[in-house]
């Protein structure tokens, strides 16, 4: 996936700008197609600026923690497959 050329602090600031003044002349001002204010519009809503922080962090933990538990769970079958052969 490509990377954005804004970070998510100034997509926020675009969506809302773009409630203010309309998604065509936004888009223009931006130089990015009215589809992907669309898009950012869906995914950041009415967020505000530390709010898009919080939301990164968060996810990044999220994957953090479910990488964790997929990693105790194949642990867990190895040990089953182990305890199983040795009866």
């Amino acid at each position: 996936m490509r990377k954005s050329l804004y970070s998510d602090e100034q997509i926020v600031s675009i969506v809302r700008e773009s409630h203010a003044h309309g998604v065509p002349a936004t888009s223009k001002k931006y130089k990015v197609s009215s589809h992907t204010i669309y898009i950012w519009r869906r995914k950041y809503g009415s967020m505000e600026p530390s709010q898009v922080s919080e939301l990164k962090r968060i996810t990044q933990e999220n994957a953090r923690l479910k990488k964790l538990v997929a990693e105790r769970d194949l642990e867990i079958e190895v040990m089953k497959e182990i305890a199983a052969k040795k009866w």
